[in-house]
């Protein structure tokens, strides 16, 4: 047989080049693993985009779905789309004609993979033991999220100000500010004393305290039950999956269930429709990407006649499928009524997605004002943006380590919201400053994080890392590329990375428009 499924290496075996799935085998020589599989994984991971949108499309459907992230094919927050893709790469070694060992670890997906033709699968990964640890860490997890929330309601109801105002739906980012600064819609909330500001339920007690200060910021938290809390124990994404994909549907909701995810999900979607209930606003705004809970809100607006506007605040990447509608049983009807956009290349990239062109407009970057950034300098350190996730962050900086003690210098700052900590070294120092403020960098190294895009609009030497074993979004858009280095070959590539022409940032971050914000707002 092509391919030999096992879950772990077996010594005496025969094959010619192995692949490891979720793990690292050391004990197999490197020589022959197999060549280029990130660069593989994500051209598998872009090829089953169209699957993984249809089978979201079909999971939606079910009524506790938008309490996962799986169904919208978010592939920020789900890693469905990655199992497709093995499944697609492992197919087509079946079919090969070299002799390849596959070692997974992974229960769901090894017994999703021996059932492909042309797999010859050892004994597989115990399953029992990972689902019952999975059900009882989840369930741990909703009954803290339940008393969290519980306690949060509590501490947070207050006196509405009149129906009928403007609202803006914001997460608790630590830029914002009390006087109405906002991290995502910037000074809008100074320069139009109409608006106000509601907290989506992701922001601690402190922060929300802080934002409240200002007399125009409320939490959601203060819209809920405490009783519907405490019973979010029992809130998860509940499905019967049936067919050839029904082991990775399984898993998906297996994973989704081990945490408090679902809780906070159903916890946010309660506290959204009551919030609108009481508050009756004229509209809210809120910062767009279409997962579950907005596709929700959403909804709740349209029963409420409650105008809706979304911002796209973010870079739409590549591979953010989800921000489209197509894995929306509701179709385009799931969108806001209108979307404004930070730049004409994303307008773009969201028309790619299928969003309507009546739908989506420009309206200008209220997060990212052009401004001083640092000029190419080959005898300063490079600089590493930290992407969201931790584990890619724990990835990137295990491969700056021994280059670091080759003699690179690197300055390496984590992302604001998820603080990675790690132990710093000669030539491998944490970065207390943004890009922004440093006088010079020889290159700077991103991976999924909108810092990268910064440095290339400015002409720096740029490389987007490439994680051994997923694809992550490429934040940059169309007809923007740049060199991708994996951990093997990150020396090479940052040692021939070189400075590009700087670049017209207009199109990409577009300067805002007051009046189109205020008629999207008031009009």
């Amino acid at each position: 047989m092509p391919v030999m499924l096992r879950r772990s290496s077996a010594p005496g075996e025969t094959w010619d080049a192995w692949a490891a799935i979720g793990t690292l085998v050391p004990e197999l020589d490197p020589a022959r693993r197999l060549e280029g599989l990130p660069r593989l994984l994500e051209e598998a991971f872009d090829a089953v985009a169209p699957d993984w949108l249809a089978l979201g499309r079909s999971l939606a459907e079910g009524g506790d779905a938008v309490l996962a992230h799986a169904p919208t094919a978010a592939a920020n927050v789900s890693d469905l789309g990655l199992m497709l893709a093995w499944s697609r790469l492992v197919a087509g070694w079946a079919m090969g004609g070299r002799r390849v060992l596959v070692v997974c670890p992974d229960p769901w997906l090894f017994r999703h993979l021996a059932a492909l033709p042309g797999v010859e699968a050892g004994p597989p990964p115990p399953l029992a033991a990972a689902e019952a640890w999975l059900a009882s860490r989840g369930l741990l997890a909703r009954l803290r999220v339940g008393l969290r929330m519980a306690r949060a309601a509590l501490a947070f109801r207050r006196s509405m100000p009149p129906p009928g105002k403007v609202w803006l739906l914001v997460y608790g980012h630590p830029a914002s500010t009390p006087e109405g600064d906002d991290a995502y819609f910037g000074s809008l909330m100074r320069e139009m004393p109409e608006l106000h500001r509601v907290l989506h339920v992701d922001c601690g007690p402190d922060q929300a305290r802080r934002l409240g200060e200002g007399g125009r910021t409320v939490s959601l938290h203060g819209f809920g039950s405490p009783w519907t809390a405490l019973a979010l124990w029992r809130r998860r994404w509940r499905t019967r999956p049936g067919g050839p994909l029904a082991w990775l549907i399984r898993r998906a909701a297996a994973l989704e269930g081990g945490t408090g995810g679902p809780a906070m999900i159903a916890w946010q979607i309660h506290c959204q429709e009551r919030f609108l209930a009481a508050a009756k606003p004229y509209r809210v705004a809120w910062p767009w990407e279409h997962h579950s809970w907005e596709r929700a809100f959403v909804r709740a607006c349209r029963r409420q006649g409650v105008a809706t506007l979304g911002y796209q605040h973010a870079t739409v990447g590549w591979r953010e499928w989800n921000q489209g509608p197509d894995s929306d049983p509701a179709g385009t009807a799931g969108l806001p009524d209108r979307i404004l956009c930070v730049g004409e290349a994303y307008r773009e990239r969201l028309v790619g997605y299928h969003v309507p062109e009546d739908v989506v407009g420009v309206a200008g970057a209220l997060r990212y004002a052009a401004g001083r950034m640092p000029r190419f300098d080959p005898a300063a350190p490079v600089f590493v943006a930290l992407p969201f996730d931790s584990a890619l962050a724990a990835e990137i900086v295990d491969a700056l380590r021994p280059l670091a003690r080759k003699g690179w210098r690197f300055l390496v700052k984590d992302h604001p919201m998820t603080p990675y900590a790690f132990a710093p070294e000669p030539g491998l120092e944490r970065s207390a400053v943004r890009l922004s403020d440093l006088e010079g960098v020889a290159a700077v190294v991103y991976c999924a994080t909108t810092v990268g895009l910064e440095a290339v609009l400015v002409g720096l030497p740029t490389v987007r890392f490439l994680p051994a074993e997923r694809p992550v979004l490429d934040v940059m858009p169309a007809g923007l590329t740049v060199p991708a280095a994996t951990a093997t070959d990150l020396e090479a590539v940052l040692a021939a990375a070189a400075p590009g022409p700087v670049l017209e940032r207009s199109r990409v971050f577009a300067a805002p428009d007051p009046a189109i914000w205020r008629e999207a707002l008031f009009g």
